[in-house]
């Protein structure tokens, strides 16, 4: 508001402007909600971002289970040298899932990581990764969406899925 009222805004049109304001997009973003669960996605995908995404959403939603999706699509995210970062960044979220695609870690001409180098790095119980888009949704299916939040966290799409639609088909 400081700023809009040193740029010469009034107060009266920045409070009716901010009505309207649906906030930045990918940045804790609600995609879909029903009485029971929510699903966000999200910028996050460094680990001090994912760290701090899934406390801040474990922080607001204590009694509900996190199901975490994060897919490494950076540069230094997916390089291998980079990975151990992510040590302990998910360790808030009840069900952690990584995903990694294969091609794009050729196209951008890194090395290539394996399932069980990512795995390790994340340091987590029960996290498991994925270089398959189609085993990751299917995992991610079976799960039950009753008093759930179900985050996506990624700079990057997913592959090209259609995150609301299957937010609606795992958690509706």
């Amino acid at each position: 508001m400081q700023v809009c009222l040193q740029l010469g805004v009034s107060k009266a049109d920045f409070y009716r402007a901010m009505t309207t304001f649906e906030g930045a997009d990918k940045r804790l973003q609600l995609i879909y909600s029903n009485k029971k669960s929510l699903s966000f996605t999200d910028f996050a995908h460094s680990p001090s971002k994912l760290k701090a995404t899934i406390a801040a959403v474990r922080k607001q939603f204590p009694d509900k289970r996190i199901v975490a999706c994060m897919e490494l699509h950076t540069y230094s995210s997916l390089s291998s040298n980079f990975l151990e970062q992510y040590a302990g960044t998910m360790d808030l979220a009840d069900r952690s899932l990584v995903y990694f695609n294969p091609h794009a870690i050729e196209l951008k001409g890194l090395p290539g990581i394996t399932i069980e180098q990512v795995e390790k790095a994340f340091a987590k119980d029960g996290l498991k990764a994925y270089s398959d888009i189609s085993l990751m949704l299917n995992d991610l299916k079976t799960i039950d969406g009753k008093n759930c939040v179900l985050l996506f966290l990624s700079s990057g799409n997913f592959a090209g899925t259609d995150l609301k639609a299957l937010a609606e088909e795992i958690l509706g």
